[in-house]
C-alpha cells in the first residue's frame, strides 16, 4: 500500500472511529437546502471536470461533506467573480465560495465561516522563465506584464506588493476569470500570474513542463465561506468544519486534491 493510500486509510479510520456522540453533536438542518455558489475556475478547488462537465474540487468536497453532517442538501449554482460577493450579501445565495481571502473589507459586506485553507501568494511564470527571478527583478522591467482579475486577492498583491501602487497601472492586465489569465500566461500574453500556493501546485500538475513557481512567498491569507450578512448558517457550519479538521477529513481532502490529483495529471 502506497502513502497516499495509508494516509486516506487513516483517515477514514480515524473518522469511523468517532464515538457516535461526538458525530451526533452537530446542528441538524433537517434536510434543508443551501444553495451554494462557486465559479469552476479555480483549480483545484473549484473547477470543470474535462471528462464529465460536471464542478468538482476540494471546495465542492469540503461543502458537501459539511451539509452531509448537518444534514442538509446543496444546490450548486455557478457566478463569474465580479458579482459573487454582491449576489451573496443580497441573498441570492447561502453560500459562496471561489477561495476567498478572509479580510476586513469583505467582512463588512458579508458573513464570513472559519478559515478552511491558509495559503500563500506565489508568482507563477513559465517553466523556461529566465528574465526575472523575483518580485522585485519582475517590477525593475517594465516590458513585463502581470495578468490578474480585478477586486482579487492576487490583483491588490500585484498593484501594492510587486508594482508601484497604481491600481491603473498598465503592466496589469485585466480578465474575467482566473483560469484565462493563466492561460493567457501559458500563451505569452503576460509573464507572470499571482496565485496561492494550492492553486499553483494544482496548475503546476495539471500541465506538466509548462509552469513553474519563483521568488519568495508575498504573503500569507486565510480562504473562509463568504454568507449573507446575519446568516443563521455561520455556526453550524464552523461547527461542521471544526469536526471536519479534527477527525482528520480535512487532511484526507487536502491529500485528495493538492496531492493525489496533481500527481494523476
Amino acid at each position: 500500500m502506497n502513502l497516499v493510500k495509508i494516509l486516506a486509510a487513516a483517515a477514514l479510520v480515524t473518522t469511523l472511529a468517532l464515538p457516535a456522540m461526538a458525530q451526533d453533536a452537530l446542528p441538524d438542518l433537517a434536510g434543508r437546502e443551501i444553495v451554494a455558489v462557486t465559479e469552476n475556475a479555480y483549480v483545484p478547488l473549484n473547477f470543470t471536470d474535462p471528462a464529465t462537465g460536471e464542478g468538482i474540487g476540494f471546495e465542492y468536497d469540503l461543502f458537501n461533506e459539511i451539509a452531509r453532517r448537518l444534514n442538509a442538501t446543496v444546490k450548486w449554482e455557478l457566478s463569474s467573480w465580479d458579482v459573487m460577493i454582491q449576489a451573496v450579501r443580497d441573498g441570492q445565495y447561502d453560500v459562496g465560495m471561489d477561495g476567498i481571502t478572509i479580510n476586513d473589507e469583505r467582512k463588512a459586506q458579508v458573513a464570513f465561516s472559519d478559515a478552511y485553507l491558509t495559503s500563500e501568494q506565489l508568482m507563477l511564470v513559465r517553466a523556461d522563465e529566465t528574465r526575472f527571478t523575483d518580485a522585485a527583478s519582475f517590477g525593475e522591467d517594465a516590458n513585463l506584464l502581470v495578468g490578474a482579475q480585478a477586486g482579487t486577492t492576487n490583483f491588490y498583491v500585484a498593484v501594492y506588493n510587486v508594482l508601484d501602487g497604481d491600481e491603473a497601472n498598465p503592466r496589469i492586465k485585466l480578465f474575467d476569470t482566473f483560469g484565462t489569465s493563466v492561460a493567457a500566461l501559458q500563451a505569452g500574453d503576460v509573464d507572470t500570474v499571482l496565485m496561492d500556493q494550492t492553486s499553483a501546485n494544482g496548475y503546476i500538475g495539471a500541465n506538466p513542463g509548462a509552469f513553474k513557481v519563483i521568488g519568495s512567498p508575498l504573503g500569507s491569507e486565510d480562504f473562509g465561506f463568504i454568507l449573507p450578512p446575519d446568516s443563521d448558517l455561520v455556526a453550524p457550519i464552523n461547527a461542521a468544519l471544526a469536526q471536519i479538521k479534527s477527525d482528520g477529513t480535512m487532511d484526507a481532502l487536502q491529500q485528495k486534491w493538492f496531492y493525489e490529483y496533481n500527481s494523476a495529471q
